[in-house]
């Protein structure tokens, strides 16, 4: 590597360097041979390199022992001036490493981006200076991903092939070629951060039992981790039901939280930002996304992984972002360079101006329905054309949001005025836009309209109108099912008869106009099928958009006036994703009228969109339960799959925020809008959909006026000082972590147990029974839950033998730090459809040796406990939703060795490989039922004991006891994840990588 004192003058570079990636001049054999080691003798340049390194690191930690990006967790800017503190030590080091290091392949287009007044923003890799034409013609989303490749070229981690790949993406993307790639950052939230850091921790205690130094374990790139998946919707409707909720949350999560606290400060480079701050992808748009970095004078663009499938939501800001299982982040935040298939790009081009009263929801639900007709799994979605500029940096980052609901790894909009004009208006500095703006156009990575555009070439293209775009909602049971506001009527009458399926509820017709009379609080009420029991504004997708908010809030304020009052046995909410909201909205005048309405602020955070809608009332509850009533939920999340948001709202509806304020008012969602009134208004006339929606202008101009630089400014130095629940957190100052036993929310997981120097190697799988049998659209949530731990669950019994009442049960998301919870927890949806059990619905299974029905849990135990492997049959799109960890280190604990599915989601398929777990795919045309497999047979699936004979995406013979016998692809995509799956996993894989470093 390329040392110099501009290029890499800092700590974090000198950290960087210590990663290792094996290229493709290395063979095979070493990439998958277990670690010789050797005496540290300086036989070539990178011993030499590796030992002066280590060597700088083990006297910075001496001098510096608390030297981390969580050394102050309250204050990036304190980070910063500590880091330059230790800048004296650091550039010592330098000078006598640079003596050793070969030169950086690329030297020679490192270059000063000077200052319009003189002196200079910092150096940067150029890509102009290569003058290859073919730069000229890559989509912006794929430069990014080559001036990371030139920056972190050192002809080991990264190579000249590799960047050559990339430059010549236009023949090489269709070959599906393997890629590194190096992130800038990594971002968590609390669901998926605290089993990431105990995750680390365990790693920590098994680097010692090893031999190993310990510290090594520590992120070696900044790490942020927002708490925001905790809060539930407890308390609503009621002016206090932030504060009730948020003590609720403590109360719940305390042990959760000083954990997370003590990681901030046990682990170098991790920044934690308390609870009750707001959603982590509206924080990560509003404060934590950098655009640029400048690190020590080294000018690159800003790029994340995130263990949140919606970390796509920065896309919108310019900066490369997409989510991955916890694993693989963790993998990345130790160094290791993540392995990709170089994607293709789909050029999506907006036209025109949205019509009036067309919400930025309404686009994002039209452009995931045409996304998913296209096909974009595994590729990157850029957009440009001339109506980029009438959508506003909210608008934009709605639609990136959604990115995993139409399948892409990114939606991406590359950086423009409008991306300028949104950074000073969050409070970015006029310095910092300066340099952001400066950096991107000198490398070709900037888009002005105003200037001609030059030909970019795609993949593919798609194309939209954006006058097309019409109000619509998606549902009742996916996202990308969208129907027109105008047909929403009569898709509900066709669902409830329709058979049961994504669009079917099988309800007899007979049974149709069934209504269910119940008391509420002494107030007559009833329920119909379609009857409205949740109505959300809620979920990072919306709540970060002035403009649906704020309409949302001129809707409540024009029913006000009409005389028009939700039904009082409506649960609402309002959930901002930052107190930025909260501000716009009291100086609007508008948060009152969403008081009237029931909308009050419950909590700053994801709650009903990820399932913490917290109970309904008991009244209601049981309404629904004794008469088996199809109730509705309508919110502005991003996912409504079945038996997430609610067990008792078997349809959901995503809408924007204005729509659903309309549907809370209407009561039901089984109304026709244009036709039929909302309800009757105080003077004794119907009041109609048109007489409460506000128009486009209406919008704008409160926005103008409500939505100011000073209140971003003032959120986030606010959020910087915690809150007094969060700082009384008194946590210890070890940097191992000490295990309680007797914790049902901290536990320490078994994946590093007696752990060897030597990987286990590959293997096949031989007479394993199926645990379950599914079809098409298997998603995270059904695999592993977030929401409510069931009463009757072996997680129940788990908790109650541990004297955990069930009260404090709180949710699997809460209790991931637990591995003997989530393993019980795997496969506990209360929705699971399992062939086995020839069609009744649950989290069971058969036994198939006995033919017993028992919970998935107790069945796996059985099977484990007799010495039997398992595997998991599937449908198409297994593993979609969220990008949970959970969803495959669960079926790992559970003993399952191999899912063959049709296809599988992107993140949940790495995940699989990072467990060690093969994944399979059905040849096309094939499934489980074209095959005649009904899931009683034992199979083996014929894979060679040495990983040197497996090939990425080769075929394997599977087949059964009774005969039966097909191929199918084996799904380690890349040379890497077989290294991976010779090692049992990632995470052992990075262990012993570090040990023989």
């Amino acid at each position: 590597m390329y040392i110099s004192s501009s290029a890499s003058a800092s700590a974090s570079a000198i950290l960087r360097a210590s990663r290792a990636r094996f290229s493709p001049s290395v063979s095979r054999t070493s990439l998958l041979s277990p670690p010789k080691f050797t005496s540290p003798s300086l036989t070539n340049n990178n011993q030499l390199r590796s030992l002066s390194f280590s060597t700088a690191v083990r006297s910075l930690r001496r001098s510096y022992p608390r030297w981390s990006h969580g050394l102050d967790w309250r204050s990036p800017s304190t980070l910063r001036h500590q880091i330059r503190a230790v800048a004296p030590v650091v550039e010592r080091f330098q000078r006598k490493i640079a003596t050793m290091a070969p030169e950086h392949p690329f030297k020679g287009i490192f270059t000063s981006l000077p200052k319009p007044g003189g002196g200079e923003f910092g150096k940067f890799y150029s890509l102009p200076a290569l003058n290859d034409p073919r730069i000229d013609k890559l989509p912006y989303s794929i430069r990014i991903l080559l001036e990371s490749a030139i920056r972190n070229c050192d002809n080991f981690q990264v190579t000249k092939d590799d960047v050559e790949k990339i430059i010549d993406w236009e023949n090489t993307s269709p070959r599906q070629v393997e890629i590194p790639f190096k992130p800038a950052r990594v971002l968590l939230q609390d669901f998926t951060g605290v089993p990431a850091v105990v995750d680390l921790a365990s790693m920590r205690d098994a680097m010692g039992q090893l031999g190993g130094d310990s510290n090594k374990i520590n992120p070696l790139v900044p790490v942020d981790l927002v708490i925001d998946h905790s809060v539930q919707v407890d308390v609503a409707r009621s002016e206090n039901a932030v504060q009730a909720n948020m003590e609720l949350e403590f109360k719940r999560n305390k042990e959760r939280f000083a954990f997370l606290k003590w990681g901030s400060t046990a682990f170098q480079n991790m920044l934690v930002v308390p609870p009750g701050s707001g959603i982590v992808h509206q924080v990560n748009l509003e404060y934590l996304g950098r655009v640029v970095f400048n690190t020590d004078g080294v000018l690159y663009p800003d790029s994340v992984v995130g263990t949140d499938s919606h970390t796509t939501m920065i896309d919108g800001l310019g900066v490369a972002g997409w989510g991955v299982g916890g694993i693989e982040a963790e993998a990345t935040m130790l160094g290791q360079p993540m392995s990709m298939v170089l994607p293709g790009v789909v050029g999506f081009k907006l036209n025109g101006k949205l019509r009036n009263g067309v919400t930025a929801t309404d686009l994002v639900l039209t452009v995931t329905q045409m996304l998913r007709k296209h096909g974009v799994v595994g590729k990157f979605v850029e957009f440009y054309g001339d109506g980029m500029g009438e959508l506003s940096l909210a608008d934009r980052a709605t639609i990136a949001n959604m990115s995993p609901e139409y399948g892409a790894t990114m939606g991406f909009f590359p950086v423009d005025h409008v991306t300028l004009h949104y950074l000073k208006l969050t409070g970015r500095s006029d310095e910092t836009v300066a340099r952001i703006e400066a950096y991107l156009r000198a490398n070709n990575m900037f888009v002005d309209y105003d200037e001609p555009q030059a030909e970019r070439v795609y993949s593919s293209y798609l194309q939209l109108d954006l006058a097309d775009v019409e109000p619509c909602v998606s549902g009742p049971k996916r996202p990308h099912d969208r129907v027109p506001l105008r047909e929403m009527k009569a898709d509900w009458h066709s669902c409830l008869s329709n058979k049961v399926g994504f669009k079917g509820f099988a309800v007899p017709k007979e049974a149709q106009d069934k209504v269910a009379k119940f008391s509420f609080h002494g107030l007559p009420a009833e329920l119909k099928h379609g009857s409205v029991v949740i109505a959300a504004i809620t979920s990072c997708t919306n709540t970060s958009n002035p403009s649906v908010m704020l309409g949302a809030a001129l809707v409540a304020k024009k029913a006000c006036e009409l005389g028009l009052k939700v039904k009082p046995w409506i649960k609402t909410s309002l959930a901002p994703g930052s107190g930025v909201v909260t501000q716009y909205l009291q100086k609007s005048g508008l948060q009152k009228y969403f008081n009237e309405q029931g909308f009050h602020i419950v909590g700053y955070g994801c709650t009903t969109c990820i399932g913490n809608s917290g109970d309904l009332d008991e009244s209601v509850a049981s309404a629904i339960s004794e008469n088996d009533i199809l109730a509705a939920a309508v919110l502005s999340g991003n996912r409504n799959f079945e038996g997430r948001v609610h067990p008792l709202t078997r349809a959901n509806y995503l809408a924007s925020p204005p729509l659903v304020v309309a549907y809370a008012l209407a009561g039901t969602v089984d109304i026709d809008f244009d036709k039929e009134p909302i309800g009757m208004g105080k003077d004794g006339k119907n009041v109609y959909f048109k007489d409460i929606w506000p128009t486009t202008e209406e919008v704008a101009e409160v926005v103008q006026s409500s939505v100011l630089p000073d209140m971003f400014k003032s959120t986030y130095e606010a959020i910087t000082k915690g809150n007094p629940m969060w700082n009384e957190l008194t946590v210890p100052a070890a940097t191992s972590y000490a295990w309680d036993p007797n914790s049902t929310y901290i536990h320490d997981p078994p994946y590093f147990k007696n752990m060897t120097l030597n990987p286990p190697g590959a293997h096949g799988v031989k007479d394993a029974y199926c645990l379950l049998n599914f079809g098409d659209s298997i998603t995270t949530d059904h695999i592993s839950p977030a929401g409510s731990i069931q009463k009757d669950s072996p997680t129940a019994k788990y908790l109650l033998e541990r004297g955990v009442d069930p009260k404090d049960f709180n949710s699997y998301g809460s209790r991931r730090g637990n591995d003997e919870v989530m393993a019980r927890g795997t496969f506990a949806n209360i929705r699971l459809v399992n062939k086995l059990l020839n069609g009744e619905v649950g989290p069971k299974t058969v036994h198939i040796p006995t033919g017993e029905k028992l919970s998935v849990f107790d069945a796996a135990m059985r099977y484990k406990s007799a010495g039997y492997d398992t595997i998991v049959l599937a449908g198409a799109e297994y593993g979609s939703g969220s990008s949970r960890d959970w969803a495959a280190k669960g079926p790992m604990l559970l003993g399952v060795e191999a899912v063959i599915a049709k296809s599988f989601e992107r993140i949940h398929r790495s995940n699989l490989v990072g467990m060690g777990i093969i994944p399979l795919c059905f040849k096309a045309g094939q499934d489980a039922d074209t095959l005649g497999l009904t899931g009683h047979e034992r199979y083996s699936i014929d894979l060679p004991s040495n990983i040197g004979e497996i090939r990425p995406g080769q075929d394997v013979t599977v087949t059964t006891d009774n005969g039966k016998s097909f191929m199918c692809t084996v799904r380690f995509d890349t040379e890497v994840e077989l290294a991976y799956f010779n090692h049992g996993g990632i995470l052992p894989y990075v262990i012993r990588n570090l040990m023989k470093r």
